[in-house]
């Protein structure tokens, strides 16, 4: 066993940092990454749609009428009031939201034209506008 006496002192441990396994790490990522890139880079052929400056014109807008009796006349056809809510979410196929023009009769109940507000809302259409004669 070795003592330290007091004329020599005991020289302190240095603490070195191994960095050969850390750099054959980076080589190996290195690789990999030299590999994977041109695989990664490869081009996709695809067909673009291209921009035009003409805007789209806007969908025609629906005329829907209620008569008297609560009956519905679609762009001037009769509608049955179980096929309107197929039929406006048809009107709203494309995305772009048509303008919903409701005609109703004065003798009208309201509660025939709360159902056609309720019914096209639940449809997705926003854009509705009352007719007055």
């Amino acid at each position: 066993m070795a003592f330290a006496d007091a004329t020599h002192r005991a020289t302190p441990a240095i603490a070195e940092i191994n960095i050969i396994p850390l750099c054959d790490v980076l080589l190996v990522l290195l690789i990999i990454f030299m590999v994977t890139a041109p695989a990664l880079s490869q081009q996709i052929d695809l067909d673009l749609p291209q921009p035009t400056d003409a805007p789209l014109p806007p969908p025609a807008p629906i005329d829907l009428r209620i008569d008297a009796a609560g009956q519905l006349a679609w762009n001037g056809s009769a509608i049955d009031r179980a096929a309107l809510p197929a039929r406006m979410r048809d009107a709203i196929g494309g995305g772009r939201q048509p303008l919903l023009r409701i005609e109703a009769d004065g003798d009208c109940d309201y509660q025939a034209v709360a159902t056609v507000l309720a019914t096209a809302r639940n449809a997705g259409l926003s854009n509705i506008g009352f007719v007055r004669q």
